[in-house]
This record gives C-alpha cells, structure tokens and sequence, in this order.
C-alpha cells in the first residue's frame, strides 16, 4: 500500500481514475458558498519549496485549506536552507512539528524519493515538482480538464490523441504526463527540435515527432511547453524567433486543429515565443481552467493519502472515495 506520490507511475489505472472522481466530487462540493469541508481537521499540511513557484504552491495550499488542514509554507529563501542546512535536517525538523503531509518541490531530481524512502519523515510525501524528473499532480490535472472536455467528465481517455509540444528534455511536466496518459489508453505524440527531445525517449510508451504541422488535424488535445531558458546551459535552438516559427502555437495552427481540440498550457507561459497571446486567450484554450481544476485535483491527493482510501491498493475499479460535506 503506497501512501506517497511520487510518480504518475505510482497509478495504475484505477488509482488514477479513483483520483480524478475524487476530485471531480469534491468539485461539485466546491461549487458552494462555503468551500471548507472539515475532512482534514487537525492535521498538518508542509509545503516545502526549494524553487519558485506560483500555481503549485498556491494550488496546495488552497487544497489543504479547504480540506481545514494547518498549512505551513516553507521556501528555502529566507529559511536555514540558505544557511546551509541538508535536507535531512529540514526534514528531521518538519517531523519534529507533527508534519502529516510534506509537498515537496526541489531543484535536484529524486528528491521527494529520498525524502519519502529516508526514515525522515513518517507522513505522506507528495511530489511537486523535482528536477526535470516528474510533476505527477500536474499530470493528474491536465488529465483531468481533457476528460472534462474530451469524455464526458467520466472514464478514462482511451483513443484519444494529445500533442505535446516544446522543451520536452528539460519538463517534468511532460514525462509525467506521458506516463499518466499512457495509462489512461491516450495515444500520445511528443513534438520538439531533436535537441530538445532527451536521450532514450524510443523507450517512453508514446511516440514523437519533429513536425508539428503534420499533427494538429488529428489532436484532440494539444499542450504547449514552456521554453525553460533557467535549465539550458547550450544554445538548443538557433533564435527565439525560429523556435516559434517552427514550434509556436499560433492563430494560423490552432485554426487547424479539430472544431473540439483544446488547447493547454501548464505556465508559466512565455507569450508570443510557444504560444501566441490570442492563441492563450482564445475560446479553445483552457489554460485558466487547468488552475481552477489543479485545486480540486490537489484536493483529492492530500484527502486519498491522509484520510481516504489509499493510492496503492488494489480492490479493483468500482473503488470510490466517499466525501462528506459538514
């Protein structure tokens, strides 16, 4: 029984489909005026970031808000981090003040393995993004506005084709999703320059491409990558300016697409470079809506390790979390 997230790979298919009816139940709850369920009453929610970050963090702690957990945030800027203090005396000391859940995002892949595997910290232990490893609630939130969008709001997303375009070797985003997709029956194809696709991507279970013009009247879903200049230490493509022509969503692409094709986007976005300003803002584009929807999903992970049934079992598919309202 696993009681981290870790990886998409953590979830087999009924997990991953336990997780997104969760979160759509607790959408439906959200809807109210008053948004606080007493689910998570006296326990206590960590997040600890040692990158930046605006939607996660703030997504997490609205999630464990309104579950009424105690959040606690931490960011190593203006922490013992930037004293030198290890991880593990970070954790050491999070144990110490009763920490239930850690969110975890760090800089060095691996990280929330070693933090959940360590001894350090006897709660759960979330992944919020390590490296350019794995960001698996990511992953469950774009899962979860295609299935709104492309089934019906139920099911998994057998057949259906999403296109991820851009900085595939430098996302966590990507592999997470490719993973988690895969699962899910989505046919998946990774669109990006050769230097931007990472070594051994013939063994991840999708296929990939170099030509984005040639995918877009069969994609039901197409995600722009953000073009993470702060990882590139090498020039991986001439200009900004040819990356967008060759790669960039634009008016001109996104009227290709299928009438019901959706357009998504994790941010932050770099306008007019991957994806142009009226592509962003267009009515395909769900950009805003995959924040809304990173709540409820946020949600249901912290509600299914802390107190629901646990990600990891194996009872079979009917398995279904109750959520009860005050």
């Amino acid at each position: 029984m696993n009681r981290h997230l870790l990886s998409a790979s953590d979830l087999d298919r009924d997990d991953a489909l336990l997780v997104l009816d969760t979160a759509a139940e607790l959408a439906a709850l959200t809807d109210r005026a008053v948004k606080k369920l007493p689910t998570l009453r006296g326990r206590t929610v960590v997040n600890l970031f040692y990158e930046d970050s605006t939607r996660t963090r703030i997504s997490f702690e609205a999630a464990a808000k309104r579950l009424s957990a105690d959040v606690i945030n931490f960011s190593a800027k203006g922490s013992s981090v930037s004293k030198g203090e290890s991880l593990k005396d970070t954790a050491l000391t999070l144990e110490a003040m009763g920490a239930d859940a850690v969110v975890i995002r760090h800089p060095a892949s691996g990280a929330p393995d070693r933090l959940a595997h360590s001894g350090w910290i006897g709660g759960s232990v979330v992944n919020a993004g390590d490296g350019t490893h794995e960001h698996p609630t990511q992953a469950l939130l774009d899962a979860f506005t295609m299935r709104q969008h492309l089934a019906g709001g139920k099911g998994d997303l057998a057949g259906r084709k999403v296109t991820i375009v851009g900085d595939v070797l430098h996302s966590r985003v990507a592999r997470s999703n490719v993973l988690l997709l895969s699962t899910l029956g989505a046919h998946v194809t990774l669109v990006a320059p050769p230097t931007l696709l990472p070594v051994g991507i013939e063994t991840w279970p999708c296929e990939f491409s170099f030509d984005l013009d040639s995918h877009l009247s069969s994609t039901d879903a197409v995600m722009m990558l953000r073009v993470q200049r702060e990882r590139m230490n090498a020039a991986f493509f001439p200009s900004a300016r040819e990356y967008s022509r060759r790669y960039g969503l634009d008016v001109r692409r996104m009227n290709a697409l299928p009438e019901h094709a959706i357009v998504m986007h994790p941010g932050p976005m770099n306008r007019g470079m991957e994806i142009a300003a009226d592509v962003a803002d267009s009515d395909r584009s769900v950009i805003v809506e995959q924040v809304t929807n990173g709540v409820n999903v946020r949600m249901a992970v912290l509600y299914l390790l802390l107190a629901g049934a646990q990600l990891g079992e194996s009872e079979g598919s009917d398995r279904t979390a109750e959520v009860v309202a005050p």
